[in-house]
């Protein structure tokens, strides 16, 4: 009798218990299978699989198999999908708090950017993006511009046609005279060849993946920009979890899982960064320190574009970028 009671208690309070209803998530992502986003979410899927006790299953669908990548963030407000990758900067103006991650010269460092913007971002999160539940944010490794002409300085890309990687990216190109193009990363190589697009903003490694290498020369070898990335959760989702297949899947939500989900991808566009610089057809410069400053200079509107929006939005922008930039003093993830 004993023995029996003290299993009933083990069956309250253990992990997630063979009695919780089995919840089959659809998991979206809009890179490819190749992209190491999708292996590092399949083995995030299996760990919670396991410590569910098997209770929250979950299937992978990549190469925008669900919907496209501008709609991940909807797809999982509406329950199209049950955990989405999404990038915030594909809806300009939408999200502008997590917008600050992706001025120009803010991290040096894909990993340790990374433990910067999850810390950060976790206070303000559940307002901004309120109608999902935001699992774990992270950026890429810094990428730069790519392209078919050499630019050295921002008035080279005066009437330059660019694909930017985000919308703060895209701000910066019309600020300094060039055309935007708007695509996402799997239409990219598509809008190049084409000559539909002259340049592009664009981590290092997804050169490759994407097959742009095939359609740019130049390359500049500087940290202009990092992307914010963000899991996004259905609510009805989450709250249809018994408590402790939430206790669980909280578990999978922190600043370790954001880790071990972006840094096989941090490795990688590092990676390609060594790999084009080995590569003959492609010149990768570095800036001088004078047209360093240049870039800096020019993007600094930038900041007070950003500002205005947070306050449109509601929020103070001097507390929002103290405390990120305390988060990246924190981790050495700056410049």
């Amino acid at each position: 009798m004993a023995t029996a009671a003290i299993g009933a208690l083990l069956g309250l309070f253990g992990p997630a218990q063979a009695q919780d209803k089995v919840i089959n998530l659809k998991i979206s992502l809009w890179v490819p299978p190749a992209h190491p986003l999708v292996p590092a979410t399949q083995a995030w899927a299996a760990d919670l699989e396991k410590a569910s006790g098997g209770t929250i299953k979950a299937t992978v669908f990549p190469s925008e198999q669900l919907g496209k990548a501008f709609d991940h963030y909807d797809m999982a407000r509406d329950g199209i999908a049950d955990v989405t990758y999404v990038n915030p900067g594909y809806q300009p103006g939408r999200f502008p708090i997590i917008a600050a991650g992706q001025l120009p010269f803010v991290f040096g460092d894909g990993k340790k950017g990374t433990q910067a913007l999850d810390e950060w971002y976790r206070k303000y999160a559940p307002v901004e993006m309120k109608d999902t539940k935001v699992c774990f944010s992270f950026i890429h490794d810094p990428g730069s511009l790519h392209g078919k002409k050499k630019i050295v300085v921002p008035a080279d890309l005066s009437g330059v046609k660019v694909r930017p990687a985000q919308s703060t990216i895209a701000e910066m190109v019309k600020l300094m005279g060039g055309t935007n193009v708007q695509a996402s990363a799997p239409e990219s190589r598509d809008a190049l060849e084409r000559g539909v697009a002259d340049e592009i903003a664009f981590p290092w490694g997804s050169l490759f993946l994407f097959g742009i290498d095939k359609v740019v020369k130049y390359h500049i070898d500087a940290p202009l920009y990092t992307t914010v990335f963000t899991y996004n959760v259905n609510l009805n989702t989450y709250n249809s979890m018994s408590p402790a297949q939430k206790k669980v899947f909280d578990e999978h939500c922190t600043p370790e899982w954001a880790a071990k989900v972006s840094d096989p991808w941090t490795d990688f566009e590092a990676n390609g960064r060594v790999k084009m610089r080995s590569l003959s057809g492609h010149e990768v410069y570095k800036l001088t320190d004078d047209q360093l400053a240049q870039w800096k200079k020019a993007v600094a509107p930038l900041y007070a574009s950003w500002a205005e929006a947070v306050k449109k939005a509601g929020g103070n922008p001097e507390q929002i970028e103290a405390d990120l930039q305390a988060a990246i003093r924190k981790h050495g993830a700056g410049i």
